[in-house]
């Protein structure tokens, strides 16, 4: 396995890009601890945003990624565009037709990933020529394939590509960046470790939900409540809460009167029906954290720590 320079980190550890909490405050703080962190761009975020972000992320030339949603691009093409002029030292494209945006990137020369949730994604990601692949298991937060936990997925991957594989779901602290290191992996690929960080852009209300949470949830009932064009084949770990208990299984029954509850409760940050996406291992966040904080956590899976 050939690992390209721009992920040659102090730790072996790539901060998740979440639409949502992680803007470039959080890319920097872990770039500057000593991963590298990445933007994650929502599809309602436009060519200005994430340049303005890539600003932060990159202040006094900090390293820094970006991970944009295929499915969003045809509706939004300046973000493609802006991250072909940002030139960051890592763009993934996952969710969707990403072939054609990869090549477009690969062509600039800029390094890509893209997320594997399944073996059918990995021919698919090789046939795209991916540079690095995520293997994404079960347990990850945000969206993504149900299909199988991330060991024995990352098993399978690591038995048939040479490439750079990151590993993410279910990675909480220095013990699971060691195991799956030493299964093959390039490093972990980490987000819900990260939410409860005073740099995300999550308030703090909402990291006070995450700390107080016991258990997630998955499938489609807040994307059918936003009306997001996510596919269908790519549901999201969130906190489980009333609301998602009382919808899961029965998304194509949501009506307008659940989506305007949902809309509100957003906006009041009331949380036992506003969603929270985040990964199995919420259960371990206990209080606010720096990203260094974090980040140093995780280095104590090297041999020199």
């Amino acid at each position: 396995m050939h690992l390209p320079d721009q992920l040659r980190t102090p730790v072996p550890l790539i901060g998740a890009p979440m639409a949502g909490p992680g803007g470039g405050r959080l890319a920097h703080a872990v770039s500057a601890a000593g991963g590298l962190g990445m933007i994650g761009v929502a599809a309602t975020r436009d060519g200005g945003w994430i340049r303005e972000q890539a600003a932060i992320a990159g202040a006094d030339g900090t390293p820094y990624g970006v991970g944009l949603m295929a499915w969003a691009l045809p509706d939004a093409p300046d973000q493609l565009e802006a991250v072909l002029e940002l030139r960051p030292a890592l763009v993934s494209v996952s969710f969707g037709a990403y072939a054609g945006p990869l090549g477009r990137l690969r062509e600039a020369g800029i390094l890509t990933a893209t997320q594997v949730g399944s073996l059918d994604d990995l021919e698919a990601a090789l046939d795209a020529g991916a540079d690095v692949l995520v293997v994404r298991g079960a347990e990850a937060g945000g969206h993504g394939r149900n299909a199988m936990a991330t060991l024995p997925l990352l098993q399978l991957v690591l038995d048939r590509t040479n490439l750079p594989v990151y590993a993410a779901g279910g990675i909480l602290n220095h013990r699971g960046l060691a195991a799956v290191v030493a299964a093959g992996a390039a490093g972990a690929w980490v987000g819900t470790a990260f939410l409860g960080c005073v740099e995300t852009d999550t308030s703090p209300r909402a990291r006070q939900a995450l700390f107080a949470a016991t258990e997630t949830g998955y499938g489609r009932v807040f994307d059918v409540a936003q009306q997001a064009a996510w596919p269908r084949e790519f549901g999201g770990r969130a906190v489980a809460n009333a609301y998602f208990d009382a919808w899961v299984g029965h998304e194509d029954h949501l009506d307008e009167a659940a989506r305007e509850r949902h809309r509100k409760a957003v906006q009041a940050e009331d949380f036992s029906t506003a969603h929270l996406y985040a990964g199995e291992g919420v259960v371990a966040l206990e209080h606010e954290l720096t990203a260094a904080d974090v980040v140093a956590e995780f280095a104590r899976a090297l041999p020199s720590a």
